[in-house]
């Protein structure tokens, strides 16, 4: 015998914002981010040296975002937006001839492109 009804849902209105709120960008992040992978190829004390080694990446490999970090003393190439370690670590792969000290960083990441 089937039942029939009303089902009327209660909530704190503060889990509605508090939603909201998990769904925006977190400054100075100009897009929604989740957690995901990058590669960090090369970090140096000398800014020129890590842009010739973005040059060179970009290049290389123009679909693929890089990011020039500075953590005082150095300067930090990270590549790449992967939502999983094992995209990271075939990048990776691929990276390890030209860029012999990279590495695979967990952290926030952009959305990944849809183009690539």
């Amino acid at each position: 015998m089937a039942q029939t009804g009303d089902v009327q849902i209660v909530s704190d209105p503060r889990l509605e914002l508090l939603v909201k709120k998990q769904g925006m960008p977190v400054p100075p992040a100009t897009s929604v981010q989740i957690t995901g992978y990058r590669l960090q190829l090369i970090f140096d004390s000398d800014r020129k040296v890590v842009d010739e080694a973005r040059a060179k990446f970009i290049s290389q490999h123009p679909k693929v975002d890089s990011y020039l970090i500075y953590n005082a003393p150095n300067y930090i190439l990270k590549v790449g937006d992967f939502r999983t370690q094992m995209e990271a670590d075939k990048w990776k792969n691929i990276l390890l001839q030209t860029y012999p000290t990279c590495f695979v960083v967990r952290e926030k990441i952009n959305l990944p492109r849809i183009d690539q």
